[in-house]
């Protein structure tokens, strides 16, 4: 399930910069401040679950995020997001109010 794996902030690093446009490996090393291998090990958690992709030019492996399964997150979200717009609108109404009693 795409829960277990996104609980590593590392992982959600790499699907921001993969958002952006393909990377390859060394890349997303650089911008995440690890090992080659860590990152390896991170990108494959992503591909087992089906986040990540691996394109194969020649000799270099283009990796590209593949957002179909965050459609599982974004569906378990959905109510929840109900409940912190109704909060936000009652937070609006209330900064509303207190505007209208500013001196």
């Amino acid at each position: 399930m795409p829960f277990d794996v996104l609980a590593e902030p590392a992982r959600r690093h790499i699907l921001d910069l993969l958002l952006q446009r393909p990377h390859q490996v060394n890349e997303l090393t650089h911008h995440l401040g690890l090992t080659q291998p860590g990152t390896s090990k991170h990108l494959r958690a992503l591909r087992q679950a089906g986040l990540v992709t691996v394109r194969k030019d020649a000799q270099r492996r283009w990796y590209e995020l593949n957002p179909q399964p965050l459609t599982e997150i974004d569906a378990w979200l959905t109510p929840y997001r109900r409940l912190w717009n109704t909060t936000l609108d009652r937070l609006e109404t209330h900064l509303d109010t207190m505007e209208d009693h500013t001196p």
